[in-house]
Parts: C-alpha cells; sequence; structure tokens
C-alpha cells in the first residue's frame, strides 16, 4: 500500500479516531514531548490491562504455553488499557533518559499537564481528577506471573507501579507535578529496553479492543510485510471475555474501518491478517517526508549553532518515520524546535 492511499484512509476515515486534542502542540517541542511513545514487551503479548470501560472487580486468570498470569484487582478495579497511557508515558520517559545516557532510576517525576498532552487527553479538572484514579488502579492491580524480566524469570506477586505521590499544586489547587515510583518488574524490563515503538496515533484509537489488537501486531508483526494469526488465538491474546461471535463482529469492523495506525486488517474464515501499511523507512519515498522552505536552515544554524543542519534534519525524519508519520501542521516550526532542544540539551563543544 503506497503512503498516498494511507494518507487518503486517514482522512477517511478520521472519524472513528479520536481528533487531535493539542494540534498546536507540534512534535520534538521539549525533552518530554519529544520522547517517542515505548510499550513494554510483556504486556505487548500477554493480556494485562483490562479491556472494561467500567470497574472491572474480576480476577483474570490467562495461561499460552509456559506463561502463567493472574491479575488481581484493588476496591478500585482492574488497571485499564486506557490506565496504561500513564505506564506508557512513565516507560518513555525513562527510555529516552537512557538513550541520553543519562542515569536511571524507579522514581520519575512528571507534569500532569505534559502527560495529559502527550497522550492525547483532555486537559479539564475531570481529566486530573480521571489521572489520580488511573494512577490508584495502577497501584492496587497485583500481578503474579512468571513471564521474564530482562532475561530473568521469578515468579512472583507486584503492582504495576509501586508508588505515586502529588508534589506540587498549583494556585487553583489542581495536582502540578507527581512522582511516580515504577514497579522493580517494570523497571528491569526498562533497564533491558524490552520495548517497542508505538504510533502517536495510539491515543487516537477510541476503543480498548482497538488499542489491544494494535499493541499484538505491533508485538508480532513488526516490520514483516504480513502476520497470520488465529481469531481463536487472537481473541485469547486480547483477553476479550466477549461470545466469538461478537469478537468476530468487532474485527469485521476493524477490517471495514481500516484505520490501526501501521497496519491493515483483514480476514479470511477463522485466520486473521495484518499487513505493515509502510514497510521500513527505507521504502519510504522522498516525496513522503515533510518539505522545509530553505531559510528554514538559516534559523536552523541559528538556534543550533554549531551543528550540522543536515544531519539534524535525518535525525528528525528518523523520529518522525519511528513516530508513525504523523501529520505536522508546520514542518518548519517543529523541526527549529527539535534543534532548540537538541542544542539546549547538548551544546555543541562541551
Amino acid at each position: 500500500m503506497s503512503v498516498n492511499e494511507t494518507t487518503n484512509i486517514k482522512k477517511n476515515e478520521r472519524s472513528v479516531l479520536l481528533p487531535e486534542r493539542h494540534p498546536n502542540h507540534e512534535l520534538f517541542i521539549c525533552d518530554v514531548l519529544e520522547a517517542i511513545p515505548k510499550d513494554d514487551l510483556a504486556s505487548m503479548e500477554h493480556p494485562v490491562f483490562s479491556l472494561a470501560t467500567k470497574p472491572d472487580t474480576r480476577t483474570l486468570i490467562y495461561e499460552h504455553r509456559d506463561v502463567k498470569i493472574q491479575i488481581t484487582p484493588s476496591v478500585k478495579g482492574l488497571a485499564t488499557i486506557f490506565d496504561k497511557d500513564l505506564l506508557i508515558f512513565c516507560i518513555s520517559q525513562m527510555i529516552a533518559k537512557k538513550n541520553r545516557g543519562e542515569p536511571l532510576s524507579q522514581n520519575v517525576r512528571l507534569h500532569a499537564y505534559d502527560l495529559l498532552i502527550w497522550t492525547n487527553r483532555e486537559t479539564s479538572g475531570d481529566a486530573y481528577r480521571r489521572l489520580i484514579e488511573a494512577f490508584e488502579r495502577l497501584r492496587g492491580t497485583t500481578i503474579v506471573t512468571n513471564i521474564k524480566a530482562d532475561g530473568e524469570e521469578i515468579t512472583t506477586g507486584f503492582g504495576l507501579i509501586d508508588s505515586f505521590k502529588v508534589v506540587r499544586h498549583t494556585a487553583t489547587g489542581r495536582m502540578s507535578e507527581l512522582e511516580v515510583r515504577i514497579s522493580d518488574w517494570m523497571f528491569k524490563i526498562i533497564q533491558g529496553s524490552q520495548v517497542l515503538t508505538l504510533s502517536r496515533d495510539y491515543f487516537r484509537l477510541r476503543k480498548p479492543i482497538e488499542r489491544r489488537i494494535y499493541e499484538i501486531a505491533r508485538k508480532h508483526c513488526g516490520e514483516q510485510d504480513e502476520w497470520r494469526i488465529s481469531i481463536e488465538l487472537l481473541q485469547k491474546k486480547t483477553g476479550a471475555s466477549s461470545h466469538e461471535r461478537a469478537f468476530k463482529a468487532m474485527v469485521r469492523e476493524l477490517v471495514k474501518c481500516d484505520h490501526l495506525p501501521d497496519y491493515s486488517v483483514t480476514l479470511e474464515d477463522d485466520m486473521v491478517i495484518f499487513y505493515n501499511r509502510a514497510g521500513l523507512s527505507e521504502k519510504i519515498p522522498l516525496t513522503a517526508f515533510p518539505q522545509l522552505n530553505a531559510e528554514t536552515y538559516n534559523d536552523a544554524r541559528t538556534v543550533a549553532p554549531g551543528y550540522d543542519v543536515y544531519y539534524l534534519e535525518q535525525e528528525w525524519r528518523d523520529m518522525w518515520v519511528d513516530t508513525g508519520m504523523p501529520l505536522l501542521h508546520n514542518p518548519d516550526k517543529a523541526f527549529i524546535a527539535f534543534c532548540k532542544s537538541r542544542a539546549k540539551r547538548r551544546p555543541m563543544g562541551r
């Protein structure tokens, strides 16, 4: 499938995705917002998060081959696939620090506003309240599993996060800064870089089942041209509790809309087939990349003195591909912001 065809699909099916709630916050504006979305391989492979949209107080048990998982809720219910956005944010910030060669800690400081912007959420007062509820479910949900973390297999029980606290409030009393302590198990995964990049459009998927199926496709199809799985096994991997007929109907709807980031989906009898939309980055024609004005290169030299702006441009374009080639409303502004951030973080000559 060509890039133009993919673009047309996105335009035609935009209504099935959540809107871009913060279109003026271009990519790469600051260190926090430029972090590429990363998801841990373990929870992409196995159903750790509830797909329910209402409080889910079931104890879930999942077994596949030699992997066993028991997920027990707190009184607040199981952590949901939407709660996972918060964990993805923390993982992504930590991986970005790791890639910059900075020391890692299990404690992550974050600004609530940045988290809401980065995960494409509303910034209303109710959104801040829902953040606290999500952190409570992440803290209260208990996982007992033998999944390996950084090559080490230990059957143990743990929360998805160890703790969280509000460090600072705004003048209006709204929480501003939080501190989250990642569990030992998740920290080992981050230290081992057992993660995969997600498209930023992941945060625009409306339905829990869509997010879960995208995770599975990203994990198994990856950069292959295609990947096949039986609908029975796909349902098991999603953790969906619906009847087989209902699940198959959901897959048919996904095929009809064809709006998953990165992958197109077809259904042949009882076999679900995922096709890689863009393929490897080297297959993308030059005309598909955001085009920059000639004057932008002069501006880049001003904000990033001493840097090779064409090297920075290639680095910026690689990041654009890694994040799913999202639409940039102002590529020149985004590139200049990227150069400014890079020069501020790593001034030339230091």
